[in-house]
Formats: C-alpha cells, structure tokens, sequence
C-alpha cells in the first residue's frame, strides 16, 4: 500500500473548475469501487470452483468428515507440499503490482490485479473445509454491510482520518506478531484477541483508506496515471474487505 500514499492532490483548483473536480471525483471513484467489486466477484468464483473440484462425497483415501473427501486435485492444494505455493502465491502477487505499477500498462496492471484475485480465491477456498457454508454467506453480507458504512464514511468525513490511520497501520503490524506467536501457543483466548482485534483495525482501515483514495484523485491526471491510481485504489479497498471479512469469520463463524 506504500504507493497508494505517494499518491497525493498538490496543487489548489482555479476558481470555476469545482464542479468539474466533483464530476470527475465521483467517476473516479465509481471506477474504483467497480474494480474492487469485479476483484471479489473474481475472489468468490475461484473459491467455490475451487472446493467444487477439490471435494466429492464419493469416497476416496482422503476423508475430511461429514461424507466429504478431498479429490486427488484437492489433497494437492491442501494437504501436500503443493499448499504453500497456494498460500504464497497471492503474496508474491501483490507485491509484484505494488512495486511494478508505476510502469505497467492500466491493462498490465489490470490483468495482474485479476490474477491476484483469482489467486485469493483458490488460497480462501479451504475456508469451506473448515466453517459451514451458512456461516460463510452471512459473515459475507455482514462485512458487506460494514464495509459499505465504514467507506461511506471516510469518503464523507470532513476529519483528518491521517493520525487514526498510521496508528492503524501499527496495529497490523501487531497483529501479525501476535498470530505468528500463536502458531506456536495455539492458545484460544489469544486466537479470540486477535479476531476481535482484528475487525477494529480493518474497519478503521476502511474509513482511513477511503478517505486516503478520494485524496489521491486530481483532475489533471493524463488516462495513464489516473487508471494506475484507480487500481491501486480497488486493490487496497479489496484487501480491506478480505481481511475484514477473514476476521469477522473467525470472530463469528460456525465451524464444521
């Protein structure tokens, strides 16, 4: 997300031109949060085609419980070696558009944001080995939900969001220390923290975010810069639901 804060309004409007800044604005981010949705279209469809493959009620030597089985397919990309290129390759995904967007095409970057979403979606998919179905599609409506007021929100605001944000930003940080930690506590209370932790901070992401995204927009942009910014911009919104939605499924998901 370091390019998306590089990205900043430097100069003042002449007078006359507001109108045309708030047209421009509102298809600006129009753009954006249609690139974000088409992202996590992308995201489920790769996840349910993932586990409608890697699953089969006929028996095979794979039993996970409940009559369901992993298929050859599915004991590859979960359970052997194969799984850490599963997990990894959304990360080295979205490292390569962060660091290479500034000299991509819109369409390059475009298509690469794409792939990263398919990407997520094929590493989301063993969601559904361990949380029911149900539980799944109401946390979905439910970060839906959140998400919608919190970008209203920071797109609204007259507030600085700036402070709140970089405190944010260092709580992400803690997070990750504190789930790495756990891997190794496996303690439940501490798993339960960093949940509800964990919906705090993404939710203020997604005010601070939104706010920062509206920021980045000025009207003298050539098509160039301006698709890049609106990439950018989809691909930090998406990545604010994803963890929004993964922390709210651990707060308040029904597992199997």
């Amino acid at each position: 997300m370091a390019e998306l804060r590089n990205y900043q309004v430097r100069s003042t409007p002449a007078a006359g031109t507001y109108a045309d800044i708030d047209q421009g604005l509102r298809s600006y981010m129009i753009k954006v949060y249609n690139l974000m949705g088409l992202g996590l279209l992308i995201t489920g469809l790769a996840a349910v085609a993932t586990i409608m493959m890697a699953t089969t009620s006929t028996p095979t030597a794979y039993a996970i419980g409940d009559g369901t089985y992993l298929t050859a397919f599915g004991y590859a990309i979960f359970a052997s070696p194969l799984k850490w290129v599963v997990i990894l390759a959304p990360l080295a995904a979205v490292f390569f558009l962060s660091f290479r967007v500034q000299s991509m095409s819109v369409s390059a970057a475009q298509t690469t944001f794409w792939v990263y979403a398919a990407l997520v979606g094929l590493s989301l998919s063993s969601i559904f080995l361990v949380y029911t179905t149900a539980s799944i599609s109401q946390t979905f409506f439910a970060t839906a939900a959140a998400f919608g007021a919190l970008s209203l929100y920071g797109y609204t605001t007259k507030r600085d969001l700036t402070a709140m944000g970089s405190f944010l930003i260092m709580g992400v940080f803690g997070l990750v220390i504190a789930m790495v930690i756990n891997i190794f506590l496996q303690s439940s209370a501490l798993s339960f923290a960093v949940s509800a932790i964990g919906v705090l901070v993404f939710a203020g992401l997604t005010a601070y975010d939104t706010q920062k995204i509206k920021e980045m927009y000025f009207e003298g942009d050539d098509q160039l810069v301006a698709g890049r910014k609106s990439i950018m911009g989809a691909l930090t919104l998406y990545l604010d639901f994803i963890n929004l939605f993964m922390f709210l499924l651990q707060f308040m998901g029904d597992r199997r």
